[in-house]
């Protein structure tokens, strides 16, 4: 296995042939540094293959198995079964890429492809989104139906609406608020991104990433009473996986472009409390003399 390594950052370890096809797809550069076990130090990757296909030119590439539940192996870049459904079948190729997303995020990023359109990921994060959000809100209306864990709800009760006619409007309208939500959610994303440094591609890599990861997390949402939180968090390692992977830069800046809007917010709410505070001491103060 061949370490890559890039400004001081590792991104993971690799064989030879995911390395080739890394180069090829534009996932690394040629003066990314590599190290394998033997060596007396890094090297620029170019050097490490050019060097490995010196000695046996006409030697077969090393197979680099990614087997995964039954999914097929692919090279780095070669893009996500969801992005060969063609070839495999739709409903095949949405269960593959969630079982390879779910239990194998490293290997799914580095096979995502990180350009190549958006309606492809728009259409797996819909999926996901849609059905996750749908059996969720069918779950609590469930619940509102069971005695001890229905509450009122003076918003709809006074336009005279129950809580099945709530989620009819709920499951009509979901298609368009996962799609807001997936391009405002990547866009603010993409913008933190840019200010942490970490933004090596465009939008478009951002939004594949944030479409994939959603896809895939927000099936948890469907686990009765604690499903959402389960999505949240398992949305964000996914996210700080996908845009390290896509992006090619470091984890901590992916994880700190993630938390940057919370940061920013917990920060503004902070110095408004500080300023309220503060003129209510200015007022009482004046007001006592």
């Amino acid at each position: 296995m061949i370490h890559v390594a890039r400004d001081g950052a590792k991104l993971g370890e690799f064989t030879l042939e995911q390395v080739r096809e890394g180069l090829g797809t534009g996932q690394f550069r040629p003066t990314d540094l590599g190290w394998q076990s033997g060596m007396a130090d890094w090297r620029p990757l170019s050097e490490l293959v050019a060097a490995a296909a010196a000695p046996g030119a006409g030697a077969a590439p090393s197979p680099t198995p990614l087997a995964v539940a039954g999914i097929s192996s692919a090279p780095a870049g070669a893009g996500l079964p969801w992005e060969r459904r063609a070839e495999l079948g739709f409903v095949k190729a949405w269960f593959d890429t969630v079982s390879l997303l779910i239990t194998k995020p490293s290997e799914a990023f580095a096979m995502m492809r990180p350009e190549g359109g958006m309606l492809d990921p728009l259409l797996f994060g819909l999926i996901g989104g849609c059905a996750g959000s749908i059996v969720s809100i069918l779950f609590q209306g469930l619940f509102q139906s069971i005695p001890g864990f229905s509450s009122r709800n003076d918003a709809f009760d006074m336009f005279g609406l129950g809580h099945w006619a709530l989620i009819l409007i709920y499951a009509v309208l979901s298609p368009l608020l996962v799609i807001f939500g997936l391009f405002l959610g990547s866009g603010i994303l993409h913008l933190c991104l840019m200010l942490v440094g970490g933004a090596n591609r465009s939008f478009e890599t951002t939004f594949r990433v944030v479409c994939f990861s959603s896809g895939a997390a927000n099936l948890f949402s469907m686990i009765p009473m604690c499903g959402g939180i389960i999505a949240a968090v398992y949305n964000v390692v996914l996210e700080c996986i996908g845009l390290s992977r896509a992006h090619q830069t470091t984890t901590g800046k992916a994880v700190l472009a993630i938390f940057l809007p919370i940061i920013v917010c917990c920060g503004v709410c902070l110095l408004l409390g500080i300023v309220a505070g503060g003129f209510g001491a200015f007022s009482e103060f004046f007001s006592r003399h």
